[in-house]
């Protein structure tokens, strides 16, 4: 059975159980928070006029390009991953340049 790890969080667990058991008012500082969230008609609007902004990951594309099993040489593959992350797209820059210039044989 897996010994449980228990990592100091910096949270006083305790106080937060205690004030969302009393229901009470969050603090409110008008010159920093963009609503009261403590005015239920100021949260609904704010989250009313709210966009999604998409977080981490690869970003939505209307044409998926499709996955692709290579064999390259070693020295070749070691090359492009030497220079950092997006090694991957470059590789994929120099082949459609090759194509764009008509290299294909």
């Amino acid at each position: 059975m897996p010994k449980a790890i228990n990592k100091p969080t910096g949270t006083d667990w305790a106080r937060v159980k205690r004030e969302a058991a009393a229901d009470a008012p969050i603090h409110f500082d008008a010159a920093v928070e963009p609503y009261n969230p403590n005015d239920a008609a100021a949260v609904a609007a704010y989250w009313q006029s709210a966009t999604i902004k998409r977080g981490r990951g690869r970003p939505h594309v209307d044409v998926k390009r499709p996955t692709l099993n290579m064999r390259v040489d070693a020295e070749v593959l070691d090359a492009f991953k030497a220079t950092g992350p997006g090694w991957q797209t470059r590789i994929n820059a120099v082949l459609r340049d090759a194509v764009a210039h008509g290299v294909t044989a």
